[in-house]
């Protein structure tokens, strides 16, 4: 393919070399074949997120190598190119990169599914000085097994050398990225793994997540929206202490009435008094009082107060005694209310007897 034919070619060409005129066709642009590079970009986007800066990843981009002449001698097509500082990308345009003018990629991804990376490509992202090329032969591929796996090629002294761990990711390593490329849905552990390659590249480049401008309003908003609920949930744990304390000094008051008038009846209580009466904190003003008035002693003065508040139990002063009625419909005179006959003066209870 002539330089002409190159210019009109409306397809994508992983491989174009102007002095022997070859190229290399993509022919695979399946799902099995792009999915791993557009997942690449969601996951470099989680760790941008702990790490506090941007990630940014260009996809598919054109990689040029001009002649003396300034024509292009040769160009490659990335799958996936990678950049931990965005403003270094080419400011004219993303989708392509001129060898020895632009800033490389920090990451070059290359997904071979059909193609032999390591035979047509890597020699020349080796020659051409890019920093770290991934390579992944995907779990789905039609390639056999044995080349499944991702495989991280660095360069040191010139040469690509093949490591375990990624240099761009510190503490990323190459079991793990093909892992992640390869999940339907993100792992617990994937999660757990991302987390800390963005922590540790915020340490080495002394970031962290409040620098990233979104994360930082998310956090301040959560901090507000924290503060305010732990305004509103003093205020009530204030208004409750303050209605236990009234309660309590409520309490402390009406003890204090019903020993001065236990003893103006010549009546002692113990020092455990009103604690050892279970039924005093409930007890109403109206029955403590009746209570106080009518027992013999402290003990008959709980078993009043208890009487009031057993179950069933009508609810009228402590030591009343029951009015006895007249079945309903005898009733004859005026005196009749409800069916049922008024009481005389003798049956009335004493604190209900009018004095003669």
């Amino acid at each position: 393919m002539c330089a002409e034919e190159r210019a009109r070619y409306e397809g994508r060409l992983a491989l174009w070399d102007r002095a022997t005129q070859t190229a290399l066709e993509v022919r695979d642009n399946s799902p099995r074949h792009e999915y791993p590079a557009q997942l690449l970009a969601a996951l470099a986007e989680r760790i941008a997120l702990v790490r506090g800066r941007p990630i940014r990843c260009f996809g598919t981009m054109s990689l040029f190598l001009l002649g003396d002449d300034g024509g292009v001698e040769r160009t490659m097509q990335a799958d996936q190119t990678l950049y931990l500082h965005p403003e270094r990308a080419n400011p004219v345009g993303w989708s392509r990169m001129v060898v020895g003018e632009n800033h490389y990629p920090d990451v070059v991804l290359e997904v071979d599914n059909t193609t032999d990376v390591r035979r047509h490509k890597l020699k020349l992202y080796e020659a051409w000085g890019f920093p770290e090329l991934w390579v992944e032969v995907p779990d789905a591929s039609p390639r056999p097994a044995k080349w499944h796996g991702l495989s991280i090629h660095v360069l040191e002294d010139g040469a690509f050398q093949e490591v375990a761990e990624s240099r761009a990711f510190p503490g990323w390593i190459a079991a793990d990225i093909h892992a992640a490329l390869n999940e339907g849905r993100l792992s617990q552990r994937t999660h757990a793994i991302l987390e800390r390659v963005g922590a540790a590249l915020a340490k080495r480049e002394g970031a962290q997540p409040n620098d990233d401008p979104l994360l930082r309003s998310q956090r301040q908003q959560g901090h507000r929206e924290g503060r305010q609920q732990g305004v509103e949930a003093g205020r009530r744990r204030g208004r409750q202490e303050a209605l236990a304390e009234a309660r309590a000094g409520e309490l402390e008051r009406r003890a204090a009435m019903v020993r001065a008038l236990l003893a103006s009846r010549g009546l002692d209580v113990s020092a455990d008094f009103p604690r050892n009466v279970p039924d005093f904190a409930a007890a109403g003003a109206e029955e403590v009082a009746a209570a106080a008035t009518l027992c013999a002693d402290e003990a008959d003065f709980a078993a009043r107060l208890r009487s009031v508040h057993a179950p069933g139990a009508s609810r009228k002063p402590a030591g009343a005694a029951a009015v006895p009625l007249t079945p309903r419909g005898t009733c004859r005179g005026s005196s009749c209310r409800l069916g049922q006959r008024r009481a005389t003066p003798a049956q009335r209870p004493p604190w209900l007897r009018r004095p003669l």
